[in-house]
């Protein structure tokens, strides 16, 4: 059907307003809205993840074609009953105590929502004990951690201590430009991914 394919190229061209048009003729023709969001804003999403992972896109561009799926899921949502929206399981996002940056993390968090995840981003600068509550309150499957800080890596490691002191049952997984996989098993974490699209992958894999 042409218009998925119409679709997915707006969204891997980050076309905002064309995408919005299209979801909306899409949804006044009746056209399954679940169908909607996975052959063309998901799959256009898909797309541009592997492109990015092999260096043929970068951040910028992305987060446009991150926006422009965002809007059609937002002209989507309203005809979908919650239970319907796909979801693999729900993942708690946030940068740690002391770090400000979040465009990695926000990135993170589209790439994890095109891959049909629920994300809870609570932005930067969280300390161990509000993980932990947010933990409590929403009852993720996997915590995504970002620092991009050498000075703020080993809040990571705090935060992990508390969870287990605390008897709390959830994957953690860390990234950001000064994390390995050494430091990763150091600290006890249940995987890394250098870059976003990694780190879907890694979720469906924890999860799987």
């Amino acid at each position: 059907m042409k218009n998925f394919e119409s679709l997915k190229q707006s969204v891997i061209s980050g076309k905002v307003a064309e995408v919005k048009e299209i979801t909306k003729a899409m949804v006044d023709e009746g056209v399954n809205p679940i169908e909607i969001i996975n052959e063309g804003l998901i799959g256009g999403m898909n797309v541009v993840g592997v492109r990015f992972k092999n260096g043929d896109m970068f951040v910028p561009e992305v987060l446009m074609c991150a926006k422009s799926m965002s809007a059609g899921i937002e002209i989507v949502k309203p005809f979908i009953a919650e239970k319907d929206m796909p979801n693999k399981g729900n993942v708690l996002i946030g940068t740690v105590k002391g770090d400000l940056h979040d465009i990695g993390k926000n990135l993170v968090g589209m790439m994890m929502e095109s891959n049909g995840f629920k994300v809870i981003n609570l932005g930067v600068d969280v300390a161990p004990d509000k993980f932990v509550s947010a933990i409590k309150e929403h009852k993720p499957d996997i915590l995504a951690m970002s620092a991009l800080l050498t000075t703020t890596m080993l809040s990571m490691k705090d935060t992990i201590e508390l969870i287990k002191e605390e008897g709390l049952k959830v994957k953690c997984i860390v990234g950001g430009a000064p994390i390995s996989q050494d430091f990763a098993d150091e600290i006890g974490a249940d995987g890394f991914a250098p870059d976003a699209a990694s780190a879907a992958d890694l979720c469906l894999k924890l999860l799987s």
